[in-house]
């Protein structure tokens, strides 16, 4: 029996997919611009919808278990691309750069490639998740400079 090609081309990993996915969204145009400089072949590429921009409504929750409401509308920016192999990918970002999402959604699709998925780990997501990980751990340093601890405080009428 013949292996299917599109099945070959699907992680199973939906995790990793989600990972790949929030990476992508969350990449400046400089390491896109970066990781397709350094690409060894340019593919081909065929736009498959997009990319286009529009509105989500953000819901929200008050407290940890309250009711949802309708926080308001953000502008999201998607993009599905086709590449020569076969390989469909797909970005959707914060924001109104359509040349962000469509470089999104073709490093998505090289990232479901065997052959390039090392290339687009290496030079782009790696670095896009240190990145992530340095602002979070500055944030972290900024809030915790800010930390009162109560329980260490000496009262004044002593």
């Amino acid at each position: 029996m013949k292996p299917d090609k599109k099945a070959a081309m699907q992680p199973k990993d939906t995790a990793e997919r989600k990972r790949v996915a929030d990476l992508l969204a969350r990449a400046e145009m400089c390491e896109l611009s970066h990781a397709w400089s350094v690409l060894a072949e340019e593919p081909i590429v065929q736009p498959v919808r997009g990319p286009e921009t529009g509105l989500v409504m953000v819901r929200g929750r008050i407290g940890g278990g309250g009711a949802p409401f309708n926080l308001g509308e953000v502008t999201v920016t998607r993009a599905t691309v086709r590449l020569s192999s076969g390989a469909i990918g797909h970005a959707h970002l914060l924001g109104t750069d359509r040349e962000r999402a469509r470089m999104a959604a073709i490093f998505d699709a090289l990232w479901l490639e065997e052959g390039t998925r090392g290339f687009v780990e290496r030079m782009l997501l790696v670095p896009i998740a240190a990145r992530l990980e340095e602002a979070e751990r500055n944030r972290a340093e900024e809030t915790a400079a800010t930390r009162v601890d109560f329980f260490t405080m000496v009262r004044g009428d002593n």
